[in-house]
């Protein structure tokens, strides 16, 4: 496995990391020794870096990890986020952003992941409540203090990075962006991460199953999984997402790759187009699932390869938004 500088920080990271959200029951049941052996089976392919957060089974995921990675700190990069305070306010933002949440919610992953000191640490959301640079001036005060080396943003604006990193150079920023999801393109923060030297973490890549091996249907997802909720699973959009998923399916096979190694994939292509260093982090909560992503690491997408996935899968072609309505006022703030 390929690695590369993380953004304008020191840090050394594989091409594609391990998203850790699925470990925690959000796509359905998951095992916690299977969890556990999948990504210490990261490890030994090469992958040393992992995407987890607070929020994950409210500590769970990070207890998870602590399990996993325990006598092999030292080979690893940990990304963790903060998550969003859930107060039952219908803004669950709010306070994301106060400096006296970051401050708690950062002593509780470490105790939780059984370290010292976290490589990244990222603020899930900007808070509208709270002016960026507030946040990133108190997440600049936990570098200080030794409990994170490094700091960075999550589904927020390009204004905001910029604002951001005014206050404190951030390392990074986090975002869905996949074959569906090319908001980061038409909204400026790919444009704003080339600018100010970061690196851009692709979340969603295989399209939270869309573009996987096997579409979930509704009527099979428990209330727990949190595509039960989502637009583009729907029965409204669902067919239309299915028909765009056969086209690039088609696309898949004539690199001889599946579809979900195409996806993971073409981030990767796409942060070379842009100039920027673009890391997918699919996630896998199986070791199965894992094997097949990696594979994704050795698939060249060419200049006429991209040009081909524009023409089946323009910006929008996704039938949906990304979250439901209720959510969609939390993004690009």
């Amino acid at each position: 496995m390929q690695r590369r500088k993380f953004g304008n920080t020191d840090l050394i990271v594989s091409i594609i990391g391990l998203g850790c959200y699925g470990m925690s029951g959000v796509y359905g049941p998951a095992d916690d020794a299977e969890s556990i052996a999948t990504i210490r089976r990261a490890l030994d392919l090469g992958i040393n870096f992992l995407d987890t957060s607070a929020s994950y089974g409210q500590g769970h995921n990070h207890r998870l990890i602590s399990e996993a990675i325990r006598g092999r700190r030292d080979d690893i990069v940990i990304h963790s986020k903060s998550g969003s305070p859930r107060d039952g306010n219908p803004d669950g933002v709010r306070g994301g952003g106060d400096p006296r949440y970051l401050r708690k919610v950062i002593e509780d992953s470490l105790r939780n992941l059984g370290i010292e000191r976290l490589d990244v640490f990222c603020m899930s959301r900007v808070d509208p409540h709270i002016p960026v640079e507030e946040s990133v001036g108190a997440m600049a005060d936990l570098i200080k203090e030794g409990k994170t080396r490094f700091i960075s943003l999550s589904e927020c604006s390009a204004e905001s990075i910029k604002r951001g990193s005014a206050v404190h150079p951030l390392a990074s920023l986090q975002m869905e962006y996949s074959l569906l999801s090319r908001d980061a393109e038409q909204q400026g923060q790919i444009a704003a991460c080339r600018q100010l030297g970061m690196a851009m973490m692709a979340y969603g890549v295989v399209g939270r199953g869309m573009l996987s091996a096997q579409v979930p249907e509704l009527e099979q997802m428990t209330a727990q999984d949190i595509r039960s909720r989502l637009p583009r699973f729907q029965a409204e959009n669902v067919g239309e997402n299915m028909q765009l998923r056969a086209a690039l399916e088609d696309l898949g096979r004539k690199k001889n790759a599946t579809l979900a190694q195409l996806a993971i994939a073409w981030p990767m292509a796409q942060g070379a187009h842009f100039g920027t260093f673009i890391v997918p982090i699919p996630g896998a909560k199986s070791r199965k699932h894992l094997e097949e992503n990696v594979r994704a690491a050795d698939l060249m997408l060419t200049a006429e390869d991209l040009a081909e996935i524009d023409r089946v899968a323009p910006p929008g072609a996704a039938a949906g938004t990304r979250y439901p309505a209720g959510q969609m006022h939390r993004l690009n703030v």
